[in-house]
């Protein structure tokens, strides 16, 4: 009879194990953490905003001014560390969709253009994509685009 060795966790296993294990929610906070987990992610968004305003702090991470002395940057395409989620986008309108009227409009509240630059800014998407915004936080581009799929039009955030 041959023993069956454990099967080992692959690497991203132990990780999301290991990142289990570290947080431990205390007893006062669960039923509050469960709210937050059943959340979409717009409605989170909103929620940190509205946090922010009401108590004057803000929940964008804190970044190191200086790396070390001889330390590299890792080159493009490394894994870990180095795979960090993108905070600032820009925004392509693809496609304007069947509501050209309210694409416009978005395109002009969210630009601050005038009615015909907005709209020559749609006509022209509706040939290529074209940039509607540049260095977007997150936050406000999710909610762009809410808006510009609400209106029936297609985006892609980069």
């Amino acid at each position: 009879m041959a023993e069956e060795k454990p099967k080992k966790e692959s690497p991203k296993e132990e990780k999301a194990e290991e990142k289990k294990e570290e947080i431990k929610v205390p007893e006062k906070f669960k039923k509050l953490v469960e709210e937050i987990e059943k959340m979409a992610v717009g409605d989170l968004a909103e929620l940190v905003k509205i946090l922010e305003k009401k108590f004057g702090v803000s929940a964008a991470p804190q970044m190191i001014a200086h790396a070390p002395a001889g330390a590299t940057a890792p080159a493009e395409g490394e894994g870990g560390a180095a795979a960090e989620e993108k905070s600032v986008f820009n925004i392509e309108l693809k496609e304007v969709g069947s509501k050209k009227i309210d694409v416009i409009k978005v395109v002009r509240d969210i630009t601050q253009k005038g009615l015909k630059e907005s709209k020559d800014l749609v006509d022209a998407a509706e040939k290529e994509t074209q940039m509607i915004k540049e260095n977007v936080k997150k936050e406000e581009a999710e909610e762009i685009k809410k808006k510009f799929e609400a209106a029936g039009a297609k985006i892609e955030l980069k």
